[in-house]
């Protein structure tokens, strides 16, 4: 019998090559995204997209509005998106109170109930440093957390937690799609929610800027 992991596929380039390496890595694939109040709801549809691609066969959207309280320029359109990059020691204000914490939560209970045996995450600690919930420190006191709460845990058959893309650059990142053959095209980076990526968000410039970089050399 196969082995099952659940992928958190939120349709953006990171967890998409996240999924193409759970798959490479001999795993069945549960796709799981969230509906949570994003003003890019359009990652959705790319999700959706990309696990068709990649020939995933169970795909869960989950309801969750993490918006109602906002908090977060992803989340509260009042708020402007940041144009000026990444700062150091920052935290952005696309930074989503609770988001990795939630969706993990709930990863691990659809986990536990297909008797999958990982969960991937294409969280990623170096474009993204001032997020708290995407550093190997977090992802490794949540393990424990996950050791604890769980029936398979607690009789010694843990479910893994697994970010292949951690310690990765986006360049890195774009690289390892390509070997993957991702369908980087049909993935959904921008923060905005319009009908084309708005090529001046932070997400839409790190992306852009790695993709050049890797189709020039």
């Amino acid at each position: 019998m196969t082995s099952k992991a659940v992928v958190l596929l939120s349709g953006g380039l990171d967890s998409a090559t996240s999924a193409a390496i759970a798959l490479q890595d001999g795993y069945e694939v549960i796709a799981l995204s969230f509906r949570y109040g994003q003003r890019h709801e359009k990652e959705l549809q790319a999700s959706q997209t990309v696990a068709k691609i990649l020939g995933i066969q169970e795909h869960f959207i989950v309801d969750i509005n993490l918006g109602q309280w906002g908090g977060s320029s992803l989340t509260d359109t009042s708020l402007s998106l940041p144009h000026e990059g990444v700062k150091e020691g920052v935290i952005p204000s696309t930074y989503v109170p609770g988001r990795n914490t939630v969706f993990l939560a709930i990863a691990l209970s659809l986990a536990e109930a297909k008797e999958a045996e990982a969960i991937y995450l294409g969280i990623n600690a170096v474009d993204y440093s001032g997020y708290p919930d995407c550093r190997p420190e977090y992802l490794e006191v949540y393990q424990n957390l996950a050791n604890l709460s769980s029936k398979v845990g607690v009789e010694g058959k843990p479910i893994k937690l697994i970010a292949p893309l951690v310690n990765d650059s986006k360049v890195d990142i774009v690289r390892r799609a390509l070997k993957l053959n991702v369908p980087i095209d049909q993935t959904w980076s921008c923060y905005e929610g319009g009908e084309k990526p708005c090529g001046v968000c932070d997400s839409c410039r790190i992306r852009d800027q790695a993709l050049a970089i890797v189709l020039k050399s």
